[in-house]
């Protein structure tokens, strides 16, 4: 009725004064969120989907927060017109830009975020176990793959020692090279840092954790002479579903130099793949040490494309709600399950030579 050409949009002039006259049909509550989002809407129009979710409360609770709390009130101009800012605002106000296609969304995390917590899980996991755990405990910071005892410890993946469950997860605390570990911490901390600080540990932590797990079963099936080490499982799935997120909504994405910083990610993530088939072709200087797999990479990308572009793709909102997050999810632990029968049954079954166990 109000939107006769299917635009899926009206006007916010509109909008509000639909509200005006019937609200005295709605919950207080809600024509107050209703009204917050007419006002910081400054596309000068809303989105049905909008009217839909707020009025479903997926996003109410949040935008009714904002409105109760007199100093953190949505603002009503976009952020970039915003002045007389701090350094940590800036900081937060760049991090809204780099990760949120949505000026609304933009509005909420900059007016809600109050780095409490802070993003530890990726801060921790790369200083903690790349740095503390590797160099202490185990007295090297990278392995050397052209040393005959690298494959030695009892944290990265080998086909011989699969039955030890943990070496599917605890391979990423180890690295083929100063120039892997390096190029995964580059990556970790420059997409994982900003990605965590919009959507939380929780969210982010299963997208990184499920790449490092689909990296490792999907050597075990694709590969299955070989081993596994390095993050880059996680790192990938991590980069590939922002930078998918960034492809899908590229109108609304407002970073600066978008095509330039997907250009260097790219790069960077092509270079180390590069790396990692070379090294597993790359004749090895002691044969009965085979090289670690490159299959980690495709495996964390596919997750990355499927499981993480939806959780970064619905910011504040509720994930069971989601049609395909059901079915991505259902679809990786159908992965799962099948690499685990693959792992008890195949490899009896096709009798393979495996390389002799560390």
């Amino acid at each position: 009725q109000f939107d006769p050409d299917n635009t899926g949009y009206i006007s916010t002039e509109k909008f509000r004064s639909l509200l005006q006259r019937h609200g005295s049909e709605l919950d207080p509550h809600k024509l107050e969120v209703l009204l917050a989002l007419a006002d910081s809407n400054s596309e000068g129009r809303i989105c049905y989907q909008d009217f839909v979710n707020l009025m479903s409360n997926k996003r109410s609770n949040s935008f009714r927060q904002a409105i109760l709390q007199g100093n953190r009130r949505l603002c009503s101009k976009a952020l970039l017109e915003e002045t007389g800012l701090s350094l940590s605002q800036r900081l937060i106000r760049h991090v809204a830009y780099e990760t949120l296609p949505r000026e609304i969304d933009r509005k909420w995390y900059y007016d809600s975020y109050t780095c409490c917590p802070p993003p530890w899980f990726m801060i921790t996991i790369t200083i903690v176990a790349f740095f503390l755990y590797n160099g202490v405990v185990l007295d090297r910071f990278v392995l050397q793959v052209s040393h005959p005892l690298y494959l030695k410890n009892a944290l990265l993946y080998h086909p011989q020692l699969r039955a030890q469950a943990w070496r599917y997860l605890t391979y990423i605390f180890m690295h083929a090279g100063i120039e892997h570990l390096g190029l995964n911490v580059i990556l970790q901390l420059l997409v994982g840092v900003p990605l965590e600080m919009v959507h939380g540990a929780a969210r982010i932590s299963f997208v990184y954790v499920a790449g490092v797990v689909a990296g490792s079963l999907a050597v075990s099936v694709a590969d299955m002479r070989a081993p596994v080490v390095g993050s880059s499982g996680g790192v990938y799935a991590l980069v590939s579903a922002h930078l998918a997120n960034i492809v899908m909504n590229w109108s609304g994405m407002k970073c600066q130099f978008k095509l330039l910083r997907m250009a260097v990610a790219l790069i960077c993530m092509s270079f180390e793949f590069g790396r990692a088939v070379w090294l597993r072709f790359h004749p090895s200087a002691y044969p009965p040490c085979p090289h670690p797999s490159f299959m980690a990479h495709l495996g964390g990308v596919m997750v990355g494309i499927t499981l993480g572009v939806i959780i970064l793709r619905n910011y504040e909102q509720r994930l069971q709600d989601q049609t395909l997050w059901w079915i991505f999810l259902s679809i990786y632990v159908i992965f799962v399950l099948f690499a685990i029968f693959w792992n008890i049954f195949a490899y009896s079954l096709l009798d393979l030579k495996l390389p002799p166990p560390p």
